[in-house]
């Protein structure tokens, strides 16, 4: 169904849509949303893999260590400027609308991944070259701060009340999609191409594909209605002029939660499907294929876990799936590490699966349960703002801190006593601050 053949009625009110109208637009939706996601984790995933490359471009010398760090220096400070996109985006999104704030973030992101794709190396431009760089992946840290959160909330104030969980699912699913894909390209072009033509060339092949992708979601986005529950807030006239204030002053106990529920998500992630392989090769006698294999086979069965656990949620309720991913990494930490330490496939990939669907308990949730909590005048800005103060203060920094602990202690199983710190304290924090949304219309809370 196209758009000029939906029917009037329905292109200025959702409830007024047909059963068929509703699933069309819903299609739509979900599909933006997705494929959103999916380009900024793709991006992530490339840059990871390709950084020995792209430091042989942007930061040559030497000394290859230092170009190689200077190169994740550059992709960490990215992530300073996530909070100020959260502030930015969520007031945007809540003030002038979901769909403005997404189809601009999105293109501001693919744009900038497109001209990281394009930019001349240091021997062409010297200085400026990496310069540019840390602008451009700047410029991406800051649109990418509304992706996530933006997503959830357009996606949820469109889905079903009692399938709120198993639509909000796929933004979790798409980030995971998106990080096998990147990891998956990188390591193609490594295998098919003369290290020489990877460096020339080569590596600009995932960065350039970012353009034309978020071109396409942009187009979907500019062509769909804003939610119904952003029309009745308009309506009612419930705007407000400083959406981040209000949260502050208003919903702090709400943000507190969503943080404590990301702490749980951003050290679960980054810590299980993108830590593993140095973990695995740096701390056990296990090969890089081997490693890189165990995690891609964990990632690809996360993704369809995701999904099953989403579904889950609607029937059981956001709050306790969230305690019960906080209860079960503190009792399966150190056993699943102690699993990894035998240097096993076979076994190495079951401790993998074991925390891959401990982690969908969390993650399959944390989209719909962000969406949830807020009322849809500060809604964006409180999913916004609740996630990304997490993942750059425990996100980024998971993989640097579980490093540090083993190398302060000598002991391999300290990632997993972090785990479980930090989901003890995020389980105490949700335990007096979760709520149960699940079933009710998002314009009732």
């Amino acid at each position: 169904m196209t758009a000029s053949e939906i029917s009037k009625d329905c292109a200025t009110s959702f409830d007024a849509c047909s059963e068929q109208e509703k699933h069309s637009i819903l299609k739509k939706v979900t599909f933006s949303s997705f494929l959103g996601n999916f380009i900024e984790w793709f991006d992530y995933a490339s840059y990871s893999y390709l950084a020995t490359v792209i430091a042989l471009v942007f930061f040559p010398g030497e000394d290859r260590f230092v170009a190689v760090m200077s190169t994740f220096a550059v992709f960490a400070l990215s992530f300073l400027v996530r909070p100020i996109g959260a502030v930015f985006w969520g007031n945007m999104g809540d003030k002038k609308g979901r769909k403005w704030s997404l189809s601009i973030s999105i293109f501001l992101m693919s744009g900038a991944a497109f001209l990281i794709g394009c930019l001349p190396s240091f021997a062409a431009i010297g200085i400026a070259s990496p310069v540019l760089l840390l602008v451009l992946r700047s410029v991406q840290g800051f649109s990418a701060a509304g992706e996530y959160s933006g997503a959830a909330v357009f996606l949820a104030e469109y889905a079903p009340a009692d399938k709120r969980g198993r639509y909000c699912s796929l933004v979790p699913a798409s980030t995971a999609t998106g990080l096998f894909v990147g990891s998956t390209v990188a390591l193609v072009l490594k295998s098919v191409l003369p290290e020489a033509a990877l460096i020339e060339w080569g590596w600009r092949i995932p960065f350039l594909m970012a353009g034309p992708l978020g071109y396409i979601a942009h187009f979907i986005r500019t062509r769909l209605e804003d939610s119904p529950a952003f029309h009745e807030m308009e309506h009612e006239k419930k705007e407000v002029d400083r959406p981040s204030r209000l949260v502050f002053k208003k919903y702090r106990r709400r943000l507190l939660s969503s943080i404590a529920a990301t702490m749980v998500n951003s050290v679960g992630f980054y810590l299980v499907l993108t830590y593993l392989p140095t973990y695995l090769t740096s701390y056990t006698t296990m090969g890089a294929s081997e490693a890189q294999l165990a995690t891609d086979i964990a990632l690809v069965t996360y993704i369809f876990i995701i999904f099953g656990a989403g579904h889950l949620s609607d029937r059981v309720g956001r709050r306790r799936m969230l305690l019960g991913a906080c209860a079960t990494f503190i009792v399966l930490s150190i056993p699943c590490f102690l699993m990894l330490g035998t240097a096993s496939l076979p076994i190495v990939i079951v401790a993998e699966l074991i925390m891959c669907v401990t982690l969908s308990l969390n993650d399959a949730n944390i989209a719909c349960y962000q969406a949830e909590m807020f009322p849809t005048e500060v809604r964006y800005t409180g999913a916004a703002l609740g996630s990304n103060i997490a993942y750059v203060v425990f996100g980024g920094t998971a993989s640097f801190v579980a490093t540090a602990l083993i190398d302060a202690t000598g002991n391999g199983l300290m990632p997993a006593f972090y785990m479980m710190a930090i989901s003890a304290v995020a389980g105490v924090i949700l335990f007096f601050t979760a709520h149960d949304y699940n079933g009710i219309p998002l314009d009732e809370i």
